[in-house]
């Protein structure tokens, strides 16, 4: 069990305990100052004889006597009076010393933790987008500058091991191709041979050439996924979302048919417009379109809408079918996540659709969000930052 006396300090920075030692440290010190003060002024005060005394000339005995009593009295007064002034300034002198040590000591602190927030602040700008960038903190080789070089070398190696992966992926995924395409030669040459092909074969070489298609629709997933989360976005546009999405359909309008699907397109407008890569841009709409077609049952129904509010152009895609746990569906965005054939009926796809579309999202500074209709079916929402239509070309 967690100690919830700890759970209710959420407050204890380092700068706060900074601020507490610094300003102990400027009490104390005031504190001590302001004793050695007053004991100084006390003793002087003690050491010190009226003027009086000095007035008296040949008295008599009872006269003497007399003077030195009220003297004595006069002296105890005044000592009493500076006394209590002497303690009323210290402890309005304490009671400044107080504030102004917290204020002071919060200052120090402040001023000591500026180079470490200078560190965080730029360490939190540093992504995977941007790995080349470094803190290259000024000063003196410090304890402050050692951690920032720390840092910097860390970040460099970082942006070695992201270059190698993408290399990696970029190369395995063109060379593989090499092969495929070989295989589905030679599976051409074996159909078209002049004598009879028993049907086994042919019902063998569609089933191969069918595998073959998949595998190369999974290369160039990787490929796209690669490009999307680490590569640097090209043939930048001002797009029209509803024009991209009205392409689309139309582009799958065979397949629409094929399932009886019915599509309400009316909330698609040009209203919509966001600023980016054309291509990766497609390719999101592209996928969120195909993942509903493909992903729904005979005689379903997609409604589609684009709209902007504020500052966000946003993409919306409904579509029916069973009720789905948002547990799993918060999983899709990753690469090779799938429902299984329960959720419309269809097995298909690689995994990498969805994410896809969570990676240009990502990279185009939105984001994706997947929802479980209560009524049954999924709703995908992609949300963009809003662009003016006069910036730039349209879509």
């Amino acid at each position: 069990m967690r100690n919830p006396r700890r759970l209710a300090l959420p407050g204890r920075t380092v700068r706060l305990r900074f601020t507490a030692l610094y300003g102990v440290l400027f009490l104390l010190s005031g504190v001590g100052l302001l004793a050695v003060t007053n004991l100084v002024a006390l003793g002087s005060s003690r050491s010190t004889v009226p003027a009086e005394n000095a007035q008296l000339r040949q008295p008599t005995l009872a006269a003497a006597q007399e003077q030195i009593g009220l003297l004595q009295t006069r002296l105890s007064e005044i000592h009493a009076v500076q006394s209590r002034q002497l303690l009323v300034g210290s402890a309005v002198a304490l009671a400044v010393m107080a504030v102004v040590s917290v204020v002071l000591g919060r200052v120090v602190a402040g001023r000591v933790l500026r180079p470490l927030r200078t560190i965080t602040t730029a360490t939190r700008r540093i992504s995977a987008d941007n790995l080349h960038e470094r803190l290259a903190v000024p000063g003196p080789a410090d304890e402050v500058k050692d951690l920032a070089d720390t840092i910097d070398g860390l970040l460099e190696r970082l942006e070695s091991s992201f270059a190698a992966q993408r290399r990696f992926v970029a190369n395995a995924s063109h060379e593989l191709r090499t092969p495929l395409a070989t295989m589905r030669a030679s599976l051409d040459v074996a159909v078209a041979k002049p004598e009879p092909v028993p049907a086994q074969t042919i019902a063998l070489a569609d089933r191969i050439r069918t595998e073959l298609d998949q595998v190369d629709r999974l290369l160039e997933g990787f490929l796209m996924l690669a490009r999307t989360q680490h590569g640097a976005l090209s043939d930048r546009a001002t797009i029209s979302l509803g024009r991209v999405v009205s392409a689309a359909l139309d582009a799958r309008a065979a397949d629409i048919t094929a399932g009886s699907l019915t599509v309400h397109d009316g909330d698609v407008h040009d209203g919509a417009w966001t600023r980016g890569s054309r291509t990766l841009l497609s390719r999101m709409v592209d996928n969120v379109i195909d993942n509903a077609v493909v992903h729904n049952h005979d005689g379903g129904w997609i409604r589609v809408a684009t709209t902007s509010d504020g500052g966000t152009a946003r993409l919306v895609v409904e579509t029916g079918g069973h009720v789905l746990d948002q547990e799993q569906l918060s999983r899709l965005a990753q690469p090779f996540q799938r429902l299984g054939a329960d959720r419309t009926g269809s097995g298909s796809g690689s995994g990498l659709g969805l994410s896809i579309v969570a990676a240009v999202a990502t990279a185009h500074g939105g984001d994706l969000d997947l929802r479980a209709r209560p009524e049954g079916g999924l709703r995908v929402a992609v949300s963009l930052p809003l662009a003016d239509a006069r910036a730039g070309v349209s879509a």
